[in-house]
């Protein structure tokens, strides 16, 4: 069994401009410049047969390249926050790009992934962290925006669930036109 995803890797220069945002967050499981990625779609645990139906599916969608960008800091959880993210701008032809996957995987049987897409990169998981804390760290960085970036490909990783945090392997990466 693996446990997959596909996300959009992050240049140099990005993965640089959020570390410079990783500090100051007690409680806070920073994730490693291996780990940062703008999540396309989550897919979970699979076989070999269903990873290789996957990667066939994915080698089959044809979408243009485009130029993204990240813009603002936030918190999943509510009153109890359990990860810090930036999110992405909004961008049709990430969405679409999205839409395409999306499609793609449940023509092939997978459920559909019940949330509405929120592009973001996560920052940090978080665990016993003061709420104080987490407004004190969106506050600071609200306005934080990363330069504009051209997406050429998206990449499957699988994900292997370790005492120290989740660990990323690019599988395959499949190239847009």
């Amino acid at each position: 069994m693996m446990r997959l995803f596909v996300a959009i890797a992050l240049p140099e220069g990005v993965a640089r401009s959020l570390a410079v945002l990783q500090a100051g967050v007690p409680g806070a499981r920073w994730q490693t410049r291996e780990q940062l990625h703008l999540t396309l779609r989550f897919i979970g645990e699979v076989d070999g047969r269903d990873a290789a139906a996957i990667d066939d599916t994915l080698a089959a969608i044809s979408s243009p390249t485009f130029s993204i960008e990240l813009k603002g800091v936030g918190a999943f959880g509510g009153k109890r926050p359990y990860a810090l993210w930036v999110g992405a701008v909004a961008n049709q032809a990430l969405h679409h790009l999205q839409r395409k996957i999306e499609s793609a995987l449940q023509r092939i049987g997978l459920k559909a992934d019940g949330r509405k897409y929120m592009p973001h990169v996560t920052l940090a998981k978080l665990k016993g962290t003061q709420t104080s804390r987490v407004i004190d760290f969106l506050t600071d960085y609200a306005l934080y925006g990363s330069s504009p970036f051209t997406v050429a490909n998206f990449v499957l990783y699988s994900s292997q669930l370790t005492p120290n945090g989740s660990v990323y392997r690019a599988e395959k990466s499949y190239q847009l036109d």
